[in-house]
């Protein structure tokens, strides 16, 4: 039974998914099913990166800190997310720290189980690298938008990014951000302060560019709110 579970599960990533069951079935004996309590740590930053995880359910920061011991968040990994995204086929360090944030149930296996699996099919590697440029791809737009744009265009940015990945169309105009975050993770996001990160939100809300519901969740009106950030 744990082994046709652990198969349905890793269907569920997209890197797997064009795989049948035999082709999955020497990977299984390697996986470990874990569960990890809200503020548990993963990983550190800097230490070898070990293993592989794959999030079935919960959520995990990722996160950098500097010499002040300020954050900075790189992500927020959901339901189908595989981390890390780097360090394969070579010795390498974690590149931040992870955290969860939400009780969470993860794959788990280690990097050289996984490295020897992805030889063997190298669709797999494809995936992993193009996982690998579209985040490389996402912290460079970051970037240009924290040298480019104001702190109050980028936490729209941010909002709008979120929403992309994030979202759940509930009507023809609004998504729903199925994440959770507060205005000082929102605010280490960007990097900002979470004084200017609640005005902007307030500002955003007395427009009706977003409202929160009843579970604390974002609805976002993103044709609006992309609107407002191009006048």
């Amino acid at each position: 039974m744990n082994e046709i579970r652990k198969i349905k599960l890793l269907k569920q990533f997209n890197i797997f998914k064009d795989l049948n069951d035999y082709e999955i079935k020497p990977i299984i004996d390697y996986l470990n099913i874990e569960h990890y309590p809200q503020q548990s740590i993963l990983f550190l930053q800097n230490e070898p990166i070990t293993r592989v995880f794959f999030l079935i359910s919960g959520q995990v920061k990722v996160f950098r800190t500097n010499f002040d011991g300020k954050e900075q968040i790189i992500n927020i990994l959901q339901k189908k997310d595989m981390f890390p995204h780097q360090g394969f086929f070579r010795q390498s360090q974690y590149p931040a720290n992870a955290e969860v944030i939400e009780d969470a149930e993860l794959l788990t296996m280690s990097i050289k189980d996984f490295e020897q699996f992805i030889l063997l099919y190298p669709s797999i590697s494809e995936k992993v690298y193009r996982m690998l440029g579209e985040l490389i791809s996402d912290l460079q737009n970051r970037l240009e938008a924290k040298i480019l744009f104001t702190a109050h265009e980028q936490i729209i940015m941010q909002l709008m990014r979120l929403t992309k990945l994030h979202g759940k169309k509930i009507n023809d105009n609004e998504y729903k951000i199925m994440i959770h975050f507060t205005n000082q993770e929102l605010a280490n996001i960007v990097g900002s302060s979470r004084e200017t990160v609640s005005r902007t939100l307030s500002l955003l809300r007395r427009n009706e560019f977003i409202k929160i519901d009843d579970d604390n969740l974002y609805i976002v009106h993103y044709q609006k709110l992309k609107e407002h950030f191009t006048e």
